[in-house]
């Protein structure tokens, strides 16, 4: 019997943000955030704040059935978005990322617990290594990723905006995760 995963589950929060699957109604208040270019401008996909580019990443994100609108528990304003991709159930792994948040949360603990909150329930369904796709020229999120006990293990090129961009692939595995998180709680 093959175990299907919700990656969109409804109950994803904790005190700084509370994770909510992705509608068709959240485009204006998701785009509001998206539409500062300074968000983009070490993506390879940097001008994903025009409306129209903005648009077909959000309708990937819905067909997904694994993404996020990332609300803030405290005030309720949307800060951005993220999900879950790349599920490979016989290798256990899944990835996390398409990853993008208002510029007045950077270099909060907000990113952290995002990413908690995702991490934890990815190996809670089983995966033993959690993926991240970033871009060469994207230092914020390598840097972000790192933050986490994620380690650079792969280069590869991917196609953004018609044109091939070097990538860099980070993993994080349920044993490392476990650990640093015993080790954070001393």
């Amino acid at each position: 019997m093959k175990i299907t995963v919700n990656w969109q589950p409804q109950h994803l929060d904790n005190y700084l943000v509370t994770l909510v699957p992705l509608k068709d109604y959240d485009f204006r208040a998701l785009y509001e955030v998206a539409s500062d270019p300074l968000i983009w401008e070490q993506h390879p996909s940097f001008n994903r704040y025009k409306k129209d580019v903005f648009r077909r990443f959000f309708k990937k994100a819905l067909q997904s059935n694994s993404a996020f609108i990332i609300i803030d528990s405290q005030n309720h304003d949307v800060i951005g978005s993220s999900r879950f991709y790349d599920y490979v159930p016989e290798n256990k792994t899944v990835a996390i990322g398409y990853t993008f948040m208002a510029r007045k949360y950077w270099g909060t603990a907000v990113n952290r617990a995002l990413k908690t909150l995702m991490i934890n329930y990815a190996f809670e369904q089983g995966i033993e290594n959690l993926i991240f796709h970033i871009g060469a020229t994207n230092l914020r999120s390598q840097k972000a990723v790192e933050k986490l006990g994620a380690v650079k293990i792969k280069e590869f090129t991917k196609r953004d905006n018609g044109v091939e961009n070097r990538h860099f692939e980070f993993a994080i595995n349920h044993i490392d995760w476990n650990k640093q998180k015993l080790n954070d709680s001393f």
